[in-house]
C-alpha cells in the first residue's frame, strides 16, 4: 500500500472510529446522568427549551464524548499513518474541533462549557492521542 493511500485511510479510519466513540458516549450519557424531568436531550430544540434546567453534571458526558472521541480517533490515525503521524493525529483534532465549533453555535450551553470544550477536548486530546500512539514524528 502506498504511503499516500495509507495516510488517507488513517484519517478516514481515525475520523470514523472517533465519531463512533463520540456517538456512543453521547447516546449512553442520559442513561448514566439522567436529564432533568421534561428535558428532551435528543434535539437542539429540546435542549434550547430545557437548557436553563441543566446542571454542570449534565455536561460531563458531552465533554467526555468530545474528548475521548478525539483522543481515540487521533490515536488510530497516528497508528495507521505511514508518515507524519503527528500531522494526521492533529488533523483529526482539527476536524473534531470544527465540529465542536459548529455544535457550540447550534446547541445552547453555558460559556464555561463551550470554552472548556473547545480549548481542552480537541487539540490537546489529539496531541495526547499521538503521544499514546508512540509520539514519533515519522
Amino acid at each position: 500500500m502506498t504511503p499516500i493511500l495509507k495516510n488517507v485511510l488513517a484519517v478516514i479510519a481515525g475520523f470514523m472510529i472517533g465519531a463512533l466513540v463520540n456517538m456512543g458516549l453521547v447516546m449512553t450519557g442520559p442513561s448514566i446522568i439522567p436529564p432533568p424531568a421534561g428535558v428532551d436531550m435528543t434535539t437542539p430544540e429540546g435542549l434550547q427549551a430545557g437548557a436553563h434546567l441543566l446542571e454542570a453534571k449534565h455536561y460531563i458526558m458531552p465533554f467526555l464524548a468530545h474528548a475521548l472521541g478525539t483522543l481515540v480517533g487521533a490515536f488510530f490515525a497516528a497508528r495507521i499513518a505511514a508518515t507524519r503521524k503527528s500531522v494526521f493525529a492533529m488533523a483529526i483534532g482539527i476536524i473534531f474541533l470544527l465540529g465542536g465549533i459548529a455544535a457550540a453555535r447550534m446547541i445552547p450551553a453555558p460559556n464555561w462549557f463551550i470554552a472548556t470544550d473547545l480549548l481542552v477536548a480537541y487539540l490537546p486530546m489529539a496531541w495526547l492521542g499521538w503521544k499514546l500512539a508512540g509520539g514519533q514524528r515519522n
